[in-house]
Formats: C-alpha cells, structure tokens, sequence
C-alpha cells in the first residue's frame, strides 16, 4: 500500500512538473523564494527587540545595519527551505506554482543565491551589530534549516514546536545588538515569539490539513488530529499571559503594554478555548490564525511606543 502511494505521488509530481511552465525566471520568484512575508513578520519582531534594548536612545545607522543583517540572514534560511522542499512543494496547492516546483528557477540557481544571502547577512551582523547577533543569526539558520526543514519536518510532530527557536531569533539579534549581553529582556524577546509561533502555525495546520497529508508532512493536525491539536494549542497561548507582566514589572515596558497585550492574550486564550464548541472547524481556525497575527503586529507595535525611557 505505501509503495501504491509513494508511486501515485511520484506519478503526479511527474504529471504537474510536466504540465508546468518552463519560461525563465523573473525577478518576483526570487523575492517570492525569500517568503516575504515571514521576513516582514520578523523584521518588525527585529525592530522591536533593538528599540527596547535601546530605550529611545536609537543608533539609527545600527539599527539600519541590524535589520539588514538579520533580513538577508532569514532571507537565505528561506531560500534554503525552498530548495530543500522542492520536492514536497510540489504536492501541495498553495506551494506548487512557486519558482522551484514549475522549474522558473534552477535548484543550482537557487542553492548560491540562498549561500550568498547567508554569507551576506551574517557578515554584515558579525561586523556591525556584535558577536551575539552575529551568532544568533547562525543559531537561527542552523534550527530553521538543518533541525526544521531536513529534519524534524519530514519526521516528527515537534517540527513546529522546535522549529520556533529559530523564529523567536529576530528580537533576539535586534536586542543583543544594543545590549551586547543576553539578559531578561532578551529572554522575555524570545518567550513571546517562540511561544507565538505553533498556535499560529497549527491554526493554518488545521486548515490545511489533508494539503500536509498529501505531501507527507507529520504536523500534529494531520498525525494527532484537530482536537489535539486544540488542546496542545492551549498551554502555548496562556504562558503568554506572564510575559507583559515581566515587562512591565522589570522596567522594560510601561503600563499600556501591560493592559494592551495582557487584554490580547485573553482574548486569544478565549479564542482558543472556544474551538472545544466550534460547529466548523476551519472557520474556527481561519479566525485563530488571522487574530494571531494582528495579535504579535498589534503588541509589538504597543512595546515599541511604550518602551520605558532609558
């Protein structure tokens, strides 16, 4: 029966790489292969970290540098995602049309672009922004490529729990370029993002559940089902109750933050608890997903403005 399977699956790959067009590259799929949009997230994430670290007394030229530097180095570590999912890229829906699956870009093409935004992003944080940036930004492509997306990815349901190290990084690096030590601030940096990442991602798992099982990924969705999926969603959400509380309480934050994001996080804890009663489960989760987006893009914003004077 697995071999019925692996073959149908290679069939169909066969089938669409052949349907798919061959015309060169543009300059879109070379953006698109970075995934923008997981750069923008933790670009803003990146910003933050700097500005708390900074206390409204900002360097902008190194601020200018740090972000560059960390948005080349997540940058590669996508682009080397992409090259080593091309594979499986080409069995789900939302992946198939990208550059690498249609054969728009070259794998070779793809491997030293993916090397040189590495190089490039890394040489710029080791230079300009410090050693710990510098080794935070290796840290986060090490998780992301080699742990994540060889590893943990194709075998285990705690691909995504592990693979939010490497998310959680940005603030990390923005933070540590200014501070130059690794101390609450950075850890309370790092909570919120490592523990945002698998409610977030599981919601849009839930979703697009039989696209995982189709390519064979092991998301918890797909090899636990929705329902524990919901409940290991849970513990994720609430232990970011804590987290503006500390910011507050240790001087980072003020009391904005504190009403603003702890109102947040139970608003997603009741959203998240809801899902128990939920009629249609996918609905659910398209809710889940988007508020958690506006809930990182709102709170980070909310830490920016009301970062505590240094």
């Amino acid at each position: 029966m697995d071999n019925q399977l692996r073959y149908q699956a290679s069939s169909d790959s066969a089938a669409l790489s052949a349907k798919s067009p061959k015309e060169g590259a543009g300059w879109r799929d070379f953006i698109t292969v970075t995934k923008p949009g997981i750069i923008r997230s933790n670009l803003i994430a990146a910003f933050a970290g700097y500005w708390v670290a900074s206390g409204w007394d900002v360097q902008y030229g190194r601020l200018i540098l740090t972000l560059l530097g960390t948005m080349l180095v997540m940058a590669s570590a996508c682009v080397f995602n992409n090259y080593f999912d091309r594979d499986l890229d080409m069995k789900m829906e939302r992946t198939r049309e990208r550059g690498l699956p249609t054969g728009r870009l070259k794998p070779k093409t793809v491997l030293i672009y993916a090397i040189g935004l590495g190089i490039a992003g890394l040489a710029v944080l080791f230079t300009f922004c410090g050693m710990l940036a510098g080794i935070f930004g290796i840290v986060g492509m090490f998780v992301y490529v080699v742990v994540y997306t060889l590893w943990l990815k194709r075998t285990s349901t705690w691909s995504t729990s592990v693979g939010a190290i490497s998310g959680a990084m940005p603030p990390v690096i923005g933070y540590v370029a200014v501070s130059g030590s690794v101390d609450l601030g950075a850890w309370l940096l790092f909570a919120m993002l490592f523990l945002w990442q698998p409610p977030h991602f599981w919601a849009l798992g839930i979703r697009r559940k039989e696209e995982y099982r189709a390519a064979g990924f092991p998301l918890l969705p797909v090899v636990k089902g929705t329902r524990r999926t919901k409940f290991q969603m849970i513990p994720y959400v609430a232990l970011l109750l804590p987290i503006p509380v500390l910011m507050y309480v240790y001087d980072y934050a003020g009391i904005f933050y504190l009403v603003i994001s702890t109102g947040l996080s139970l608003a997603w804890l009741y959203l998240t608890l809801k899902g128990f009663k939920a009629k249609d489960d996918d609905a659910w989760a398209k809710q889940n997903f988007f508020f958690s987006i506006n809930y990182l893009t709102v709170s980070l914003i909310v830490l920016v403005l009301n970062t505590i004077h240094g």
